[in-house]
C-alpha cells in the first residue's frame, strides 16, 4: 500500500512536470503508468484500460489549470485563437471518451501503442517541419505580445481549426491525454505559433479539453478516486514547477528525453499485445 502511494505521487509529479515543460500535460505518461501498475502489477484493484483514461483526464484538468494560470502570468495564452480551437476540442473529447468504452487491453495496448510511437516521430520532426503558409489568411491575422514586449503576427482560420481540433479533441477522449501533444505541434506547423505561445496555450487547451472528456468518464464511472486523490496534489505542483522552470532547461534535451521514453513505451506496449 505505501509503495503504491509513492509510486502514485511520483507519477503525478514527474507527468506534470514534464508535460508542463514542453506542453504537452503529461496524459502519455499517467495512462500507460496506471495500466502498468493497476493491471500488469495488480497494485491498483479494479484498473482497466477505461479507468486509467478516466482518471487521466481528471488529473489533467488539474495540471492544465494550474499550468494555465502559471503561464498566463506571463502573456503565453493566447486566449483569443485557445477559445477558436476549443469550439472543436471540447465536444470531439466528450465523444472520444464514449468511444474508449469499446477498448479492450488488447485493442488498448495496441492503438496506444502505435500511438506513442507516431507522438515520439512526431517531437522528432516537429521543428524540422516547416510552418505551412497556406492556412495563414490574412484576415484572420492578429497580433500577440508576450510579457517581454515581443509581438508576434499569425494567425487561426476557424473552419479549419474547429474541424482539426474536433479530431484532436476525438483523440483526446479516446485515450485520456489532454490533446496537447498532438496540439502544440499543430500550433507550430499548421498555425505557425511561436514555442512559447503555443505551449502556454496547450495548457489551456488540455484544461478545458480534459474537462469534456472527464465529464464523459465520470458518467460511465471511469475514474479510480482513490488514485485520484494521490495524483491531483503532486500534479497540480509539478504543473506549477514544469512551468515556472521551463525557461531554465534546454527545451531540446527534454523533448529529445520524453520521444525516447515514448517510443519505448510503445515497442512495450504492442509487444504485449503479441505476447
Amino acid at each position: 500500500m505505501i509503495l503504491t502511494i509513492i509510486i502514485l505521487i511520483l507519477i503525478g509529479l514527474g507527468s506534470s512536470v514534464l508535460g508542463a515543460l514542453v506542453g504537452i500535460g503529461g496524459g502519455i505518461i499517467i495512462v500507460p503508468a496506471l495500466v502498468f501498475i493497476g493491471i500488469n502489477l495488480g497494485m491498483i484493484e479494479g484498473m482497466t484500460p477505461q479507468i486509467a483514461i478516466g482518471t487521466s483526464s481528471m488529473i489533467l484538468v488539474i495540471t492544465g489549470l494550474s499550468g494555465m494560470l502559471a503561464y498566463g502570468k506571463s502573456n503565453q495564452v493566447d486566449r483569443y485563437n485557445g477559445t477558436i480551437f476549443l469550439i472543436g476540442l471540447v465536444p470531439g473529447a466528450f465523444v472520444g471518451s464514449y468511444a474508449s468504452s469499446y477498448l479492450t487491453i488488447d485493442s488498448f495496448n495496441l492503438y496506444f501503442g502505435i500511438f506513442l510511437i507516431f507522438i515520439s516521430i512526431l517531437l522528432t520532426v516537429r521543428d524540422k517541419i516547416k510552418p505551412i503558409k497556406m492556412f495563414q489568411n490574412p484576415k484572420y491575422m492578429r497580433p500577440h505580445v508576450d510579457k517581454d514586449g515581443n509581438v508576434y503576427n499569425y494567425g487561426v482560420q476557424p473552419s479549419i481549426a474547429i474541424v482539426l481540433t474536433f479530431i484532436v479533441g476525438f483523440v483526446t477522449g479516446l485515450f485520456g491525454i489532454g490533446g496537447g501533444a498532438l496540439m502544440t505541434p499543430l500550433m507550430l506547423i499548421v498555425f505557425r505559433m511561436p514555442a512559447s505561445i503555443a505551449i502556454g496555450t496547450s495548457m489551456m487547451l488540455i484544461f478545458f479539453s480534459s474537462m469534456s472528456s472527464a465529464v464523459g468518464h465520470a458518467f460511465q464511472a471511469h475514474v479510480s478516486y482513490w488514485s485520484l486523490l494521490l495524483l491531483a496534489p503532486a500534479a497540480f505542483y509539478g504543473a506549477r514547477l514544469g512551468a515556472k522552470f521551463s525557461h531554465r532547461f534546454s527545451n531540446d534535451s527534454l523533448v529529445s528525453l520524453l520521444r525516447g521514453a515514448l517510443f519505448l513505451i510503445g515497442i512495450y506496449l504492442i509487444i504485449q499485445t503479441v505476447i
